[in-house]
């Protein structure tokens, strides 16, 4: 049994990083002017795809007999605490909120990681969830760290 609650904790890592990338996108999506319509529907792409990640995960959980987590971790919790303050003294521009998501994007990539190396034995198909997730957020970071260069200082 503790592998099973080994992998589930890890799992439950991940739903936590998800989380925290649902609510910073729609923070991102509240944030922006309106004119920024390419960022909002990008934005909102960004948070469905966790909302999926999050189901794929807790059915992993749920499987193994654990209980899913509906928390945020808590430097997802600083994350936002920081772009609340980088927003009040710097305004709502699109290079701050790309930067702000670059760095929650940091964040994922390494969550994931830190999964995969983790000690808990993880099975085919929880690896495979993982890294085919950890795939896809790396174009999400590759995207928005592209826009973010697209913009002027």
């Amino acid at each position: 049994m503790q592998t099973n609650e080994s992998l589930i904790e890890v799992l439950n890592d991940l739903v936590k990083i998800n989380n925290d990338r649902i609510t910073g996108y729609e923070k991102a999506i509240d944030e922006i002017n309106d004119e920024d319509i390419d960022l909002k529907g990008m934005f909102r792409k960004m948070a469905n795809d966790s909302q999926e990640y999050v189901k794929e995960l807790s059915e992993l959980i749920l499987r193994k007999g654990g209980e899913v987590s509906t928390d945020t971790t808590v430097p997802g919790k600083i994350y936002r605490a920081w772009m609340d303050v980088k927003a009040a003294f710097s305004g709502s521009d699109r290079k701050t909120i790309l930067s702000s998501c670059e760095f929650g994007e940091d964040a994922a990539q390494k969550a994931y990681k830190e999964a995969l190396s983790s000690d808990a034995e993880i099975d085919a198909e929880s690896r495979q969830v993982i890294m085919s997730q950890k795939a896809s957020l790396k174009e999400s970071h590759d995207m928005i760290k592209k826009y973010r260069d697209l913009q002027t200082a």
